[in-house]
């Protein structure tokens, strides 16, 4: 098979040449959002009464992570003892904090497509068959090249089957057809939304949807990014047609009563401006790193954004997102910031009113889609309202057509 750089495609798109956006461009990308996140900060206030959380942690899975440097790839026998590390402390962290319906702390793994290596995704199946997450998809494109619709069908349509019949990942909407998932770009630039680097496929979304993506959960990023759109803290459906740039920068807000027909749903996690000590304004944007660790201070801020379908106030939708391979990170996922922060969460929940669901990428999105056709109540009863997982719909039917080789580009 043809490399991405020789596709028949390629030759027509130039190599790009990266530059950092000035101070001004910054400030231009900032003037589209900022203004929203000081109105949101001054009219949406904590919900009164008790609230339903539903509380997702997009993990942006890289076992060959490199701190610092985005281009270097960890020996592979360092990704092996990470991973395998990962899986057996994981477990132990989470299990003693439940919540609500009896269900640990999990993480969803969007795996890299261009990083794929049968032995690392099996082990990392077995875990989350073993209840402790699911595996979606992520990817890192369009660098140094822009990268080419052809490629990138070809790239998920293959990643996806494999995921699906070779791990058992994935979900389904029916009983036979298709795998269906979760998506993230790993360079934030949706849909071609930075001006061509980091993607160079204006009609992403649509490729999308058409090889079975059901949400996008990129966003957010921060104001300074050009990808970041001025519609934050919301759930909604692309405004614009799926095949133009950046689709997502105008959308119909999902609504109770109304079931959505437009996918991938555009599912954003919490955005804001707030005080923080010294500091006269600090960004959130529902991120564990190492300076920015999980805490009940952080927890009211994303409580206070609000996100949730229109009609249902007190369905909460919480998409945080992390990098748990990240040696530098492990404060915020696996070490004593984030069980203070676990125990915490679930012990004090019943004096904040609030009611715990954690969950999946994929649950959460039944649970929205469930909040879309009326529906009340316990929202865990709701985690596998649409998509169930693939190896549990029984699912045997595959595309014949599907390529037999991943061709990625970083």
């Amino acid at each position: 098979m043809p490399s991405a750089q020789t596709s028949s495609e390629a030759g027509k798109v130039p190599m790009w040449a990266p530059k950092r956006p000035g101070f001004v461009q910054k400030l231009s990308y900032a003037s589209r959002v900022v203004p929203g996140l000081i109105l949101q900060r001054l009219t949406r206030t904590l919900p009164k009464g008790k609230v339903h959380l539903v509380i997702a942690l997009a993990d942006h899975f890289e076992p060959a992570i490199v701190p610092g440097d985005g281009k270097a790839r960890a020996p592979y026998s360092e990704q092996e003892r990470r991973l395998e590390r990962w899986c057996s402390e994981y477990p132990n962290v989470v299990s003693p904090w439940c919540d609500h319906d009896g269900r640990p702390f999990v993480h969803t793994y969007f795996y890299p497509v261009e990083q794929y290596d049968r032995g690392l995704l099996s082990r990392l199946a077995d875990h989350c068959h073993a209840g402790w997450g699911e595996v979606e998809v992520h990817l890192h494109h369009g660098i140094p090249h822009a990268d080419t619709a052809g490629n990138l069908r070809q790239m998920l349509v293959a990643f996806r089957d494999r995921l699906a019949f070779e791990h058992g990942c994935l979900s389904c909407a029916e009983i036979t057809g298709v795998p269906r998932y979760a998506f993230v770009h790993g360079n934030f630039a949706l849909a071609n939304s930075a001006g061509g680097f980091g993607c160079g496929v204006d009609e992403e979304m649509q490729i999308l949807a058409d090889t079975g993506c059901y949400a996008d959960m990129t966003l957010p990023t921060n104001p300074f990014n050009p990808s970041q759109c001025a519609k934050t803290n919301s759930l909604y459906e692309c405004g614009l047609p799926l095949t133009r740039r950046a689709p997502y920068r105008s959308g119909q807000d999902l609504r109770c009563g109304r079931t959505p027909g437009k996918f991938p749903l555009v599912v954003q996690g919490p955005l804001a401006l707030s005080k923080s000590g010294r500091r006269l304004v600090r960004l959130e944007n529902g991120s564990f790193t190492g300076a920015t660790v999980p805490t009940l201070q952080r927890l009211q801020m994303w409580k206070k954004a609000r996100i949730c379908v229109q009609g249902r106030p007190d369905w909460i939708f919480i998409k945080l997102h992390c990098h748990g391979m990240d040696p530098s990170q492990e404060n915020a996922v696996l070490g004593s910031a984030f069980r203070t922060f676990l125990q915490e969460l679930v012990e004090g929940a019943a004096s904040r009113n609030e009611v715990l669901h954690f969950a999946s990428a994929r649950e959460m999105v039944n649970i929205i889609l469930a909040a879309c056709d009326g529906k009340s109540g316990n929202p865990g009863d709701y985690r596998d309202y649409r998509f169930k997982r693939w190896k549990q719909s029984g699912s045997t039917h595959k595309n014949a057509d599907v390529p037999v080789q991943i061709v990625g580009r970083q």
